[in-house]
Protein backbone atom coordinates (compact mmCIF):
# COMPACT_ATOMS: atom_id res chain seq x y z
CA UNK A 1 0.00 0.00 0.00
CA UNK A 2 1.19 3.50 -0.86
CA UNK A 3 0.75 6.29 1.66
CA UNK A 4 1.48 9.94 1.08
CA UNK A 5 1.28 13.07 3.18
CA UNK A 6 1.59 16.76 2.37
CA UNK A 7 2.63 19.28 4.98
CA UNK A 8 2.22 23.05 4.74
CA UNK A 9 3.72 25.57 7.16
CA UNK A 10 3.28 29.28 7.58
CA UNK A 11 4.97 31.57 10.12
CA UNK A 12 4.18 35.20 10.80
CA UNK A 13 7.78 36.35 10.34
CA UNK A 14 8.72 34.16 7.35
CA UNK A 15 7.42 32.74 4.09
CA UNK A 16 5.21 29.72 3.68
CA UNK A 17 6.71 26.35 2.85
CA UNK A 18 5.55 22.86 1.91
CA UNK A 19 6.89 19.36 2.50
CA UNK A 20 5.94 15.93 1.18
CA UNK A 21 6.39 12.36 2.41
CA UNK A 22 5.73 9.14 0.48
CA UNK A 23 5.65 5.77 2.28
CA UNK A 24 5.47 2.21 0.93
CA UNK A 25 4.58 -0.63 3.30
CA UNK A 26 6.66 -3.70 2.36
CA UNK A 27 5.77 -6.35 4.91
CA UNK A 28 7.52 -5.65 8.21
CA UNK A 29 9.46 -2.68 6.86
CA UNK A 30 8.55 0.72 5.45
CA UNK A 31 10.26 2.59 2.63
CA UNK A 32 9.94 6.36 2.86
CA UNK A 33 10.99 9.33 0.74
CA UNK A 34 10.67 12.81 2.24
CA UNK A 35 11.11 16.33 0.92
CA UNK A 36 11.35 18.91 3.69
CA UNK A 37 10.80 22.56 2.74
CA UNK A 38 10.09 21.27 -0.77
CA UNK A 39 8.78 24.61 -1.99
CA UNK A 40 8.94 28.15 -0.74
CA UNK A 41 6.19 30.27 -2.18
CA UNK A 42 8.01 33.58 -2.42
CA UNK A 43 11.04 32.27 -4.31
CA UNK A 44 12.14 29.63 -6.80
CA UNK A 45 10.98 26.15 -5.62
CA UNK A 46 13.74 24.19 -3.94
CA UNK A 47 14.00 20.40 -3.63
CA UNK A 48 17.33 20.25 -1.84
CA UNK A 49 16.23 18.41 1.30
CA UNK A 50 15.52 14.93 -0.03
CA UNK A 51 15.90 12.04 2.41
CA UNK A 52 15.28 8.32 2.03
CA UNK A 53 14.68 5.86 4.85
CA UNK A 54 14.15 2.19 5.57
CA UNK A 55 12.29 1.48 8.81
CA UNK A 56 11.17 -1.52 10.81
CA UNK A 57 8.94 -0.01 13.53
CA UNK A 58 10.28 -0.63 17.02
CA UNK A 59 13.50 -2.13 15.68
CA UNK A 60 15.60 0.09 13.39
CA UNK A 61 15.64 3.08 11.04
CA UNK A 62 18.25 3.79 8.37
CA UNK A 63 18.11 7.33 6.90
CA UNK A 64 20.01 8.72 3.92
CA UNK A 65 20.13 12.53 3.62
CA UNK A 66 20.93 13.25 -0.04
CA UNK A 67 22.34 16.83 0.18
CA UNK A 68 24.73 15.91 3.01
CA UNK A 69 25.34 12.39 1.67
CA UNK A 70 24.93 11.31 5.27
CA UNK A 71 23.74 7.96 6.64
CA UNK A 72 22.01 7.88 10.02
CA UNK A 73 21.45 4.61 11.86
CA UNK A 74 18.94 4.24 14.68
CA UNK A 75 18.34 1.04 16.65
CA UNK A 76 15.61 0.48 19.25
CA UNK A 77 15.27 -2.25 21.86
CA UNK A 78 13.46 -2.95 25.14
CA UNK A 79 14.72 -4.82 28.19
CA UNK A 80 13.34 -5.56 31.67
CA UNK A 81 15.01 -3.89 34.66
CA UNK A 82 13.63 -4.80 38.11
CA UNK A 83 10.40 -5.85 36.41
CA UNK A 84 10.16 -2.46 34.66
CA UNK A 85 10.42 -1.90 30.90
CA UNK A 86 13.45 0.08 29.70
CA UNK A 87 13.19 1.35 26.11
CA UNK A 88 16.56 2.23 24.58
CA UNK A 89 17.42 4.03 21.34
CA UNK A 90 20.91 4.30 19.84
CA UNK A 91 21.47 6.83 17.04
CA UNK A 92 24.65 7.39 15.01
CA UNK A 93 25.27 9.72 12.06
CA UNK A 94 28.20 8.80 9.79
CA UNK A 95 29.10 12.26 8.39
CA UNK A 96 28.04 14.51 11.27
CA UNK A 97 29.43 11.90 13.70
CA UNK A 98 26.60 12.40 16.16
CA UNK A 99 26.23 9.68 18.76
CA UNK A 100 23.07 9.74 20.86
CA UNK A 101 21.72 7.37 23.46
CA UNK A 102 18.15 7.66 24.78
CA UNK A 103 16.59 5.54 27.49
CA UNK A 104 13.05 5.57 28.91
CA UNK A 105 12.20 3.65 32.07
CA UNK A 106 8.45 2.95 32.23
CA UNK A 107 7.65 2.76 35.96
CA UNK A 108 3.91 2.31 35.44
CA UNK A 109 1.16 3.61 33.16
CA UNK A 110 1.38 7.09 34.73
CA UNK A 111 5.10 7.53 35.43
CA UNK A 112 8.21 7.29 33.31
CA UNK A 113 11.74 8.69 33.36
CA UNK A 114 13.73 9.52 30.22
CA UNK A 115 17.46 10.18 29.94
CA UNK A 116 19.12 11.59 26.80
CA UNK A 117 22.85 11.87 26.14
CA UNK A 118 24.62 13.37 23.11
CA UNK A 119 28.24 12.19 23.32
CA UNK A 120 29.40 14.68 20.67
CA UNK A 121 27.99 17.91 22.14
CA UNK A 122 27.90 16.76 25.76
CA UNK A 123 24.19 17.54 26.08
CA UNK A 124 22.57 15.45 28.81
CA UNK A 125 18.92 15.70 29.82
CA UNK A 126 16.77 13.98 32.41
CA UNK A 127 12.98 14.16 32.05
CA UNK A 128 10.18 12.92 34.29
CA UNK A 129 6.70 12.41 32.85
CA UNK A 130 3.56 12.07 34.94
CA UNK A 131 0.14 11.38 33.42
CA UNK A 132 -3.10 11.99 35.26
CA UNK A 133 -6.73 11.20 34.50
CA UNK A 134 -6.07 8.29 32.18
CA UNK A 135 -3.48 10.24 30.19
CA UNK A 136 -5.62 13.32 29.57
CA UNK A 137 -3.21 15.52 31.55
CA UNK A 138 0.57 15.16 31.45
CA UNK A 139 3.31 17.10 33.28
CA UNK A 140 6.92 16.94 32.09
CA UNK A 141 9.72 18.70 34.01
CA UNK A 142 13.09 18.31 32.28
CA UNK A 143 16.56 19.06 33.70
CA UNK A 144 19.38 19.91 31.29
CA UNK A 145 22.59 18.83 33.02
CA UNK A 146 24.89 20.62 30.57
CA UNK A 147 23.11 23.98 31.02
CA UNK A 148 22.08 23.45 34.65
CA UNK A 149 18.58 24.60 33.71
CA UNK A 150 14.99 23.38 33.82
CA UNK A 151 12.33 23.14 31.13
CA UNK A 152 8.66 22.59 31.93
CA UNK A 153 5.81 21.31 29.75
CA UNK A 154 2.17 20.43 30.39
CA UNK A 155 -0.23 18.70 28.00
CA UNK A 156 -4.02 18.67 28.23
CA UNK A 157 -6.15 16.46 26.00
CA UNK A 158 -9.60 17.93 25.45
CA UNK A 159 -12.82 16.72 23.85
CA UNK A 160 -12.46 15.66 20.23
CA UNK A 161 -8.81 14.59 20.45
CA UNK A 162 -7.34 18.10 20.56
CA UNK A 163 -4.18 18.57 22.62
CA UNK A 164 -3.08 21.84 24.20
CA UNK A 165 0.57 22.16 25.26
CA UNK A 166 2.16 24.88 27.39
CA UNK A 167 5.94 25.04 27.87
CA UNK A 168 8.62 27.23 29.41
CA UNK A 169 12.41 27.08 28.97
CA UNK A 170 14.28 28.70 31.84
CA UNK A 171 17.58 28.93 29.90
CA UNK A 172 16.09 30.97 27.04
CA UNK A 173 13.04 32.37 28.90
CA UNK A 174 10.81 31.28 26.02
CA UNK A 175 7.15 30.69 26.83
CA UNK A 176 5.24 28.53 24.36
CA UNK A 177 1.63 27.56 23.67
CA UNK A 178 0.53 24.98 21.12
CA UNK A 179 -2.81 23.59 19.95
CA UNK A 180 -2.84 20.46 17.79
CA UNK A 181 -5.31 17.98 16.36
CA UNK A 182 -4.65 14.68 14.61
CA UNK A 183 -7.25 12.70 12.68
CA UNK A 184 -6.83 9.49 10.64
CA UNK A 185 -9.41 10.86 8.18
CA UNK A 186 -8.79 14.61 7.94
CA UNK A 187 -5.04 14.85 8.52
CA UNK A 188 -3.68 17.04 11.28
CA UNK A 189 -2.90 20.65 12.09
CA UNK A 190 -0.91 22.58 14.67
CA UNK A 191 -1.02 26.23 15.71
CA UNK A 192 1.88 27.53 17.81
CA UNK A 193 2.73 30.75 19.61
CA UNK A 194 5.96 31.58 21.46
CA UNK A 195 7.08 34.59 23.47
CA UNK A 196 10.65 35.39 24.47
CA UNK A 197 10.40 37.06 27.87
CA UNK A 198 14.06 38.10 27.69
CA UNK A 199 13.47 40.39 24.69
CA UNK A 200 12.70 44.05 25.24
CA UNK A 201 9.93 44.05 22.64
CA UNK A 202 7.84 41.09 23.74
CA UNK A 203 6.20 40.25 20.41
CA UNK A 204 4.74 36.73 20.11
CA UNK A 205 5.77 34.57 17.16
CA UNK A 206 2.93 32.70 15.49
CA UNK A 207 3.02 29.71 13.14
CA UNK A 208 0.54 27.25 11.66
CA UNK A 209 1.14 23.80 10.20
CA UNK A 210 -1.23 21.39 8.48
CA UNK A 211 -0.75 17.85 7.16
CA UNK A 212 -2.96 15.90 4.74
CA UNK A 213 -2.70 12.10 4.39
CA UNK A 214 -3.58 10.04 1.33
CA UNK A 215 -3.76 6.30 0.61
CA UNK A 216 -3.33 4.82 -2.87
Amino acid sequence: MWKASMNGQCAAESSAAAAATFTINAGDVKLKAALSEAATFNAIPSFSNLSLSLEKPGSFIVDYHAPKQDLRFQFMNSIRVLDKRLNMTYTHSRVEKNLLLDGTLVIDSSNKVTANCDFESGIRKLKYSYSHGGGDTTFEPCYDVSKNSWDFAAFQRIHGGDVVKASYQTSTKVLGLEWSRSSPFNGSFKVSASLNLAEEAKIPKLSAESTWDFEM
